[in-house]
């Protein structure tokens, strides 16, 4: 019994550094963006260290490298939808900022509700449809500030194209053929595939602007180790161990790590009415995530914890 509560609490722990890992986003990609370096370049570099990263990550767990034929096909898709919502992701943050950039991105489970439900024929329960109008209404506290200004709108398109292409990504992950391929795997060839979208774009001059600051290079080089491969490693063993349902709803501290980062190191605004509209997406994100599980998830984890009983 001890073995098992010492598995989960691993688990919950391992699940809680993938999203605060994936999360430093910004910590990374913000530094070169204001050095000058375009949206491609930061991309290209973040794609090409990680490759690398993920190919001695599966010698080193003694995975293949091969494809079935009919792999390949979806495997090149699937790189450029990934690649299409990082781009977007890392070109809105220059119009909204990455706080609410990063939370609206928060809102890819509900899009997997909404697509699932139209083309999937899914039943969506009145708890899916009371999340869908809690995120909406958080997204318009968001949306509208508290001077009355709005965001740019072409901030919020590009966020949503960017949560729009995950979403696309995560259901066409999840069918036959390809939610065979292990994880590792499929992590490593969608990164290789999704690069060719940003190398034709990709500026030279890039490697003048890291020269003259060197530690330039330590944010390229992190953002491939930290918000892609350990988070990805860290998101594969948590969810051996408890499951995909409560690693997907600690990925709420994926924009929570995101928004403290972006307030504290580099300045970005956070109004009590930004904060409130951010509470709400992640709420209601969590909720639907959890469903009804969520009430016994949450016990789950209190059980581990037992009452000390005074004398």
């Amino acid at each position: 019994m001890a073995e098992k509560s010492n598995t989960s609490i691993g688990g919950y722990l391992l699940g809680a550094l993938a999203g605060a890992t994936y999360g430093t986003n910004p910590l990374f990609a913000l530094p070169l963006l204001g050095a000058g370096v375009d949206a491609f370049s930061v991309l290209f570099m973040r794609y090409a260290f990680a490759i690398p990263i993920l190919a001695v990550m599966m010698v080193a767990r003694g995975r293949g490298f091969g494809l079935r034929r009919g792999q390949v096909g979806p495997l090149i898709a699937l790189g450029l939808l990934m690649a299409a919502s990082s781009l977007t992701l890392y070109l809105s943050y220059a119009y909204i900022g990455a706080a609410i950039a990063s939370t609206l991105l928060f809102i890819y489970p509900i899009l997997v509700t909404v697509i699932m439900a139209l083309c999937y024929r899914e039943r969506t329960s009145l708890l899916t449809v009371l999340c869908i109008l809690l995120a909406t209404a958080g997204i318009a506290l968001l949306y509208r500030g508290d001077g009355g200004a709005t965001l740019n709108l072409t901030g919020l398109l590009l966020v949503f194209l960017s949560a729009l292409s995950y979403a696309v990504y995560l259901v066409w992950v999840n069918r036959p053929g390809i939610r065979e391929i292990p994880t590792l795997k499929l992590t490593l060839y969608v990164i290789f595939f999704g690069i060719f979208l940003f190398a034709f774009r990709f500026d030279v001059h890039t490697f003048t602007v890291l020269s003259e600051r060197p530690v330039l290079w330590l944010a390229a080089f992190s953002m491939a180790l930290f918000p892609t491969a350990l988070s990805l490693l860290c998101t594969s063993a948590a969810i051996q161990r408890i499951g995909s349902t409560p690693v997907a709803i600690l990925g709420a501290l994926e924009p929570v790590t995101a928004v403290v980062i972006a307030v504290l190191l580099f300045d970005e605004a956070l109004t009590p009415r930004l904060a409130i509209g951010m509470l709400m997406v992640i709420t209601a994100v969590t909720l639907i995530i959890g469903g009804p599980n969520l009430a016994h998830r949450i016990l789950r984890v209190r059980k581990m914890f037992p009452r000390i009983r005074r004398k």
